[in-house]
C-alpha cells in the first residue's frame, strides 16, 4: 500500500468499480479529485457540462442506458443544489446514480463558510443513500458501499460528500474491492401461486415497469407473455420494456393513457405488476387500480413498494430479472377467451395510433410517422416533460433494440443532456431528444457540450410558445385567465448554430421530411424546431376545447 491523496483513492475506486464517464462542472472544492482524474482521462473520460442541472442529468440517463450508476461531480452548495433535480430524478425514476459533491474544508466547517450548506441533511429525503467521509482513508470503503446501495434492491441515487481537504489529505489504506450485489430470488410457494392464479384467469393483463431490466430479462419478458396470450402495459415511461412491434404489446399507462386500455385495467381479472411502483401517473392519480376488481400480484425489488399503494393478493420481493426468469418456465397458455382478450386489447392500441388532434399546419402526427420509419431499431429517443412528449410516446414504436429515456418524475429540461450523454455513451447509435421549448430554454445550451465533445444527437424542439401543460391546467381550471405561461419566440435555430450546432425550423411535415434528411447527414449535433400551433395542446385535446 503506497501512500495516496483522497483524490487519487477516489479515482481509483471509481476506476475499479466500473465508472463510465464522469460528468461534472469544476468546482473548487473537488481540485484535488480533477488532478487525479487528469491521470485516468482515457479510462475514466470527464466531460465537462455548462450546469450542474444538464450534468446530473447526463448522469441519470446514463445509468437508465448503461444499469450501472452514472456518475456526477458538483462542488459544494451551489453546485450541490443545482444537481438536486437530477437526483430526484434517478429516485423516483428508480435509477442507479452517484453523486459526488465536494464540500468546505473540515475546519470551516459549522460556521456558515463560504457556500457552505449540510449536504447529507440537504439530500437525505432526495436521495437512496447519503454518506459523509470523515477521512481519505474511509473513501474506498465508503465508494464500495455507495455503489451496492446504488445498485441492490430498488435502484437509486446515491450521494457521496467529500470535503476538500480530505481530497489532498494523503492516507495509506488498500482499495476496496466491488461488493457483490446479490439478486432476490422469487420464494418459489408465491412464484406457483401467481401461476395458479394465472391458469385461471381469462382477463389478466401484465403491467411492466422499474429498473434493473437486462436485455436478457426483456428477453424473458417477452417469452413468458407470449407463452401465456397475456397482454402488456408499461407504467408510465417505460415503454421500451417489451417490443412495441409485438402482438401482447397494448400501449402505455400514462399521462394521457388511451381510454380503452384504462377500461380495460378496470375489467381486468387479474392485473399482475412487475418492477412498477404503480405510482401516480401510471395509475391515474391513485383511481384506475382502485376502482378494478381485478386481484393485484405485485412483483417488486423493495418490500418497501409491496402493499404501500394497493394491497396486492400476492406481493413479492424479488429483483425483476429473478422472477420474469421463473415465470418464463410455467407452462404455456393458449386459452381462446384470453387470446381473444389479448387480441382485442392489441386492436385498441392500434386504432389508438390512428388518431390525434391536427391543428394548424404541422401534423404532429404524420412527422412522429416519418421519425419512427427512419430511425434505425437500435435508436435511443430522449423525451423531455411536458404536454408535447404525449406525440413520440403515443406514435413511436420502442422495445426490441430501440430505447427510450424520460423521467417518469416529470422534470424539465432532461431530453437534451440525456440525449448528450446517451450519445458520448453510444456514438455509433442515432440518438434524438424530443423536448418542448419550455425544456429546450432550461438546458439546451448542453448543445455546446455535445459540439465540444463530437456528439452529434438530433433535437426536436416542439415549439409553441408557451408553457403548455400549465397553459392546459389554467383552461381547465380557470377559463380566459392565463397567465405566466406565455414565452415568446426566440430563433431556436439560431441559437443552436450560434452554439455549434445544425438548426433549421419547419412548418409542416413534407418540410420535416426533407429536415430530418439534412440534419441526420450535417454529421453534427442538429436541431429541428417544429412550429407547433398552441391549438395542438395535447395528442387528444384542442386548447380551445379546454374552456366551458
Amino acid at each position: 500500500m503506497s501512500h495516496r491523496t483522497g483524490g487519487r483513492l477516489l479515482a481509483d475506486a471509481l476506476k475499479a468499480h466500473g465508472s463510465g464517464t464522469i460528468f461534472c462542472v469544476p468546482g473548487e472544492s473537488f481540485l484535488g479529485l480533477l488532478d487525479a482524474l487528469y491521470d485516468e482521462r482515457h479510462t475514466l473520460p470527464v466531460v465537462a457540462c455548462r450546469h450542474e442541472h444538464g450534468a446530473a442529468m447526463m448522469a441519470e440517463a446514463l445509468g437508465k442506458l448503461s444499469g450501472r450508476p452514472g456518475v456526477c461531480v458538483v462542488t459544494r452548495a451551489p453546485g450541490a443544489c443545482n444537481a438536486a433535480i437530477g437526483v430526484h430524478t434517478a429516485f423516483q425514476d428508480s435509477t442507479p446514480m452517484l453523486l459526488i459533491a465536494g464540500q468546505v474544508r473540515r475546519a470551516f466547517r459549522g460556521r456558515e463558510a463560504f457556500q457552505e450548506v449540510d449536504l447529507v441533511a440537504m439530500f437525505r429525503p432526495l436521495a437512496k443513500h447519503v454518506e459523509e467521509v470523515a477521512t481519505a482513508a474511509a473513501i474506498p470503503g465508503a465508494v464500495a458501499r455507495c455503489w451496492q446501495q446504488a445498485m441492490s434492491g430498488r435502484r437509486g441515487p446515491v450521494v457521496l460528500v467529500v470535503a476538500e481537504d480530505i481530497l489532498r489529505e494523503e492516507a495509506q489504506v488498500a482499495d476496496v474491492a466491488p461488493m457483490t450485489v446479490d439478486a432476490q430470488q422469487p420464494n418459489p410457494a408465491l412464484v406457483a401461486d401467481v401461476a395458479h392464479r394465472l391458469a385461471a384467469s381469462r382477463r389478466p393483463l401484465l403491467i411492466v415497469g422499474g429498473s434493473g431490466w437486462s436485455q436478457a430479462a426483456r428477453a424473458d419478458l417477452l417469452a413468458f407473455a407470449e407463452g401465456q396470450s397475456l397482454p402488456v402495459c408499461c407504467a408510465f415511461r417505460r415503454l421500451d420494456l417489451v417490443d412495441n412491434r409485438r402482438s401482447i404489446f397494448v400501449g402505455e399507462l400514462g399521462i394521457g393513457a388511451n381510454p380503452q386500455l384504462l377500461a380495460r385495467v378496470n375489467t381486468a381479472d387479474l392485473l399482475i405488476a412487475i418492477g412498477t411502483r404503480l405510482g401516480e401517473s401510471t395509475s391515474q392519480g391513485y383511481r384506475l387500480m382502485a376502482t378494478s376488481d381485478a386481484k393485484l400480484v405485485h412483483v417488486h425489488p423493495s418490500a418497501a413498494e409491496l402493499n404501500r399503494v394497493f394491497p396486492a393478493v400476492v406481493a413479492i420481493e424479488a429483483d425483476v430479472a429473478a422472477f420474469i426468469a421463473a415465470a418464463r418456465a410455467l407452462p404455456f397458455s393458449d386459452d381462446p377467451q384470453r387470446c381473444a382478450w389479448a387480441a382485442a386489447a392489441r386492436q385498441d392500441y392500434l386504432d389508438d395510433r390512428v388518431g390525434g388532434v391536427v391543428a394548424g399546419l404541422l401534423d404532429l402526427r404524420q412527422v412522429m410517422a416519418i421519425l419512427d420509419e427512419r430511425l434505425p431499431p437500435d435508436a435511443i429517443v430522449t423525451v423531455d416533460a411536458g404536454n408535447f412528449s404525449g406525440w413520440p410516446q403515443r406514435f413511436l414504436t420502442f422495445g426490441g433494440e430501440r430505447r427510450l429515456l424520460a423521467p417518469a418524475n416529470g422534470a424539465m429540461g432532461y431530453a437534451v443532456p440525456a440525449a448528450v450523454a446517451a450519445q458520448i455513451h453510444a456514438p455509433q447509435r442515432t440518438v434524438v431528444a424530443c423536448v418542448g421549448d419550455g425544456g429546450f430554454g432550461m438546458t439546451g445550451q448542453e448543445l455546446a457540450t455535445a459540439a465540444r465533445c463530437g456528439a452529434k444527437p438530433l433535437v426536436l424542439v416542439f415549439d409553441n410558445g408557451m408553457y403548455g401543460t400549465i397553459r392546459m391546467h389554467q383552461e381547465r381550471a380557470y377559463p380566459g385567465r392565463a397567465i405566466a405561461t406565455d414565452l415568446g419566440s426566440i430563433d431556436i435555430a439560431a441559437f443552436a448554430a450560434a452554439l455549434g450546432a445544425w438548426g433549421a425550423r419547419v412548418d409542416s411535415a413534407a418540410a420535416f421530411a426533407v429536415a430530418l434528411d439534412d440534419a441526420l447527414a450535417c454529421g453534427r449535433a442538429a436541431v429541428i424546431a417544429l412550429s407547433v400551433d398552441p391549438e395542438q395542446i395535447s395528442t387528444r385535446a384542442r386548447l380551445s376545447e379546454l374552456r366551458p
